[in-house]
């Protein structure tokens, strides 16, 4: 090994993946990787110092020496980036990712499995090794998926990963996929399928002659047979490898096959064998700082203390187990929400980006609208031509309507982040504290709130009915701030026929919102808002938001009071809008602001009235 070391070194391959094929999957001795990495820096060879370092972080890995593996990866990761070699850094953030996945510490492996999936999606011309380092991506990405146990996501992510090995016939690769959906199906209660895959991921175990994966698989197949209580084919396969997994020497399933093998003694009445192998796969969990093994072998204790009757020493390995699982599945359901709030920013920025380029456009719009404007004066002087003038009064409306029209655009696309923001923080809240309900049912009905609001920026009407729904939803989710205390509350007189009504969409949000954030935000006891609808004649409806909150003064007061005065834009575009609509009806449209007060002339809220010409 050592003369093909100093020959790969002498040669200085300058691509990772010829590298890597240049000594054809052979297995480093700790000392041959030191040397390695004697001989790349005695020589200046900075991508043999990477290949090195990620040499021994695989040694460590697979020996659960985490800490030391993060070490050596990372080493990889900087050496990579300063020689600006990309295929090493995809490689070097999947094995980082990797190995934050064994610790159980998800968000850290998914940001760094997402940024060399990233990173692998850039590449104009992927070769196959390119495409490999893809499939290996997203196959991380799916396993982090397993364990925050969004099982139908991590399968969407190994068919992917399946698709590009199944080309390229890698064999090792179709291994691990079926392994890894052989665990999904488990999970999602068909047995069958997952028993299918797993068999597959043995078969090419087999034909590779890995004695890593047939551990693996053993391991998972002993699993599915002890849920169907095929208690002596279970002992069969995973007696099989508990020598093969201690000659490999790696812990993280070393620990997984000790804890298997007890439980199928206990479930074969084997008690004292059991009780020695459960504790020792406990001891190598606890040793390695595995978290899944750890709760794994306190479950299986428990049950083995309360057969033997002993069932104070069973409640505390049940109390153990049921804690750090707990733990664990709660900080990985707050870090998925997290995640969802992550990619919420990254669309808003998008949108911002968006949103400066409609600006721009209207900006080229109106200089050109400016130069027209001097072009026909000169020509209607030149020629007297009243007709030329007309004209441009025609193209001079077409774009103020596109103006108009970009500037609604704009502020779909812009629709208030912070208060999207603040709502899928204010659901997490309920993941936080486990309710469970309100997140599921608050999530669903923000859900069809975003649909609502990205179908209506397609359009440029919307019916009466969809409009209150869509209102109806975004005071449900602003209510969850004010821990529902807005009784908001909808009044359509029976003769306003709503599913035959147009009206611009979202034309009533930016009311509702000053009606919560400036009338009943700083009111203390009870707030009330109403939205009524009537047929004010043929021609018009009308709709009145009345609210019971302090009054325009005090709210202005308040405004006024604060050190960062932002000037609202909102309801000058609502008017825009408003005007917009109005003509292409023959009545225009009329907004009033009343202060209603008491009988001893004391505020009691606020009242728009908007009119709506219908004919």
């Amino acid at each position: 090994m050592d003369s093909l070391i100093v020959e790969a070194v002498k040669q200085k391959q300058n691509d990772y993946y010829e590298l890597n094929r240049f000594f054809k999957r052979a297995k480093f001795q700790k000392e041959e990787i030191d040397f390695f990495l004697k001989e790349s820096e005695k020589n200046k060879y900075p991508l043999g110092e990477v290949f090195a370092y990620n040499l021994l972080g695989r040694h460590y890995r697979n020996n659960s020496f985490f800490e030391q593996a993060t070490e050596y990866y990372l080493k990889a990761l900087e050496i990579s980036r300063e020689i600006k070699n990309v295929n090493a850094e995809i490689v070097t953030l999947n094995q980082v990712g990797v190995v934050y996945r064994r610790q159980d510490k998800i968000r850290s492996a998914l940001n760094y499995h997402q940024m060399a999936l990233e990173l692998a999606d850039k590449v104009e011309f992927p070769d196959d090794d390119t495409k490999v380092s893809i499939s290996i991506s997203n196959n991380s990405i799916g396993n982090i998926y397993l364990t925050l146990k969004q099982y139908q996501l991590a399968l969407e992510k190994f068919k992917k990963s399946i698709l590009i090995q199944e080309k390229l016939g890698d064999k090792r690769g179709l291994a691990i996929n079926h392994q890894n959906i052989g665990f999904a199906f488990q999970n999602l209660g068909d047995i069958d399928a997952a028993l299918e895959h797993y068999h597959k991921s043995l078969d090419y175990n087999i034909e590779n002659n890995s004695d890593f994966g047939k551990v693996i698989c053993h391991q998972s197949i002993s699993d599915v047979l002890l849920l169907q209580r095929r208690y002596e084919e279970a002992y069969k396969y995973i007696s099989e490898v508990v020598s093969i997994s201690e000659e490999i020497g790696n812990q993280y399933y070393t620990s997984e096959v000790f804890s298997t093998l007890g439980y199928v003694q206990l479930k074969l009445d084997s008690i004292k064998i059991a009780e020695v192998n459960l504790e020792k796969g406990l001891a190598i969990a606890t040793k390695h700082k595995i978290p899944s093994g750890i709760n794994k072998s306190n479950l299986y204790l428990s049950e083995l203390y309360e057969k033997k009757q002993s069932y104070e020493e069973a409640y505390s390995y049940y109390k153990k187990a049921i804690e750090g699982e707990r733990k664990t599945f709660n900080d990985k359901n707050i870090l998925y929400v997290n995640t969802l709030i992550s990619k919420y920013d990254n669309e808003v920025s998008e949108n911002k980006i968006k949103n400066l380029a409609k600006e721009n456009e209207i900006a080229k719009l109106k200089l050109l609208r400016n130069r027209n404007v001097l072009i026909i004066a000169l020509v209607s002087i030149a020629l007297l031509g009243v007709l030329l003038y007309s004209m441009y009064r025609q193209r001079l409306l077409n774009n103020d309507k596109k103006i108009l029209k970009l500037e609604q655009e704009a502020l779909r696309i812009q629709m208030n982040p912070h208060f999207v923001f603040n709502a899928l923080n204010s659901i997490k809240l309920y993941v936080i504290n486990n309710e469970q309900k309100n997140a599921v049912h608050y999530l669903n009905k923000f859900s069809k709130l975003i649909r609502n609001i990205l179908e209506s920026s397609t359009v440029k009407e919307v019916t009466l009915s969809e409009e209150l729904k869509t209102m109806n939803l975004y005071m449900s989710i602003e209510n969850i701030r004010f821990s529902n205390e807005i009784n908001y509350i909808e009044k359509v007189d029976s003769n306003v026929n709503s599913e035959r009504i147009k009206i611009p969409p979202l034309i009533l949000q930016p009311f509702l919102e000053n009606s919560i954030w400036h009338g009943l935000s700083s009111k203390k006891g009870d707030k009330e808002v109403i939205l009524t609808v009537k047929k004010e004649s043929d021609e018009f409806i009308q709709i009145d938001i009345t609210d019971n909150g302090i009054g325009r003064d005090a709210a202005m007061k308040i405004k006024n009071s604060k050190s960062l005065n932002r000037k609202s834009i909102g309801i000058y575009l609502t008017k825009e809008r408003l005007r917009n609509f109005a003509n292409e009806y023959k009545n225009d449209y009329s907004l009033v602001y009343t202060d209603l007060v008491d009988e001893k002339g004391k505020v009691k809220g606020t009242m728009v009235t908007l009119k709506l010409p219908i004919l």
